[in-house]
């Protein structure tokens, strides 16, 4: 187990931010919320190319998973998430709970992506 106090006796707060230390959950694991920081979020609007929706049409007539389609949306899910996680950074948290998707259809063939979640410091709970 790890010692959450540092070399001169104060307590020790998880400086990076990465992964591991974001979650759909209400908590973390291991870890006690000391700060709320606030509403963070990370946005796209994307659109399927004329090309895209060709392919994407021609997948549709043999069933199954349409991958350009799927790329697409994977795409755009991994810059929300990313935007996401910088704009926690911007705020000085160390960890995101309660993350969540959120897709609108603003018009035909043009999608808003969002991806959301609270920023809060985190430190380990007491050994």
């Amino acid at each position: 187990m790890t010692d959450p106090y540092n070399s001169s006796g104060s307590r020790r707060v998880i400086a990076s931010l990465d992964d591991s230390m974001v979650t759909t959950a209400l908590e973390l694991p291991g870890y006690r919320i000391t700060r709320n920081v606030g509403l963070v979020r990370g946005i796209t609007v994307r659109s399927r190319s004329i090309v895209g929706n060709l392919l994407g049409g021609l997948q549709t007539l043999f069933g199954g998973n349409i991958t350009i389609y799927t790329e697409l949306c994977e795409q755009a899910r991994h810059e929300t998430y990313r935007d996401m996680l910088k704009h926690a950074r911007q705020l000085g948290a160390n960890a995101i709970v309660a993350v969540r998707y959120d897709a609108t259809d603003l018009m035909a063939g043009l999608t808003e992506v969002l991806c959301y979640g609270t920023a809060v410091v985190v430190e380990p709970h007491d050994a």
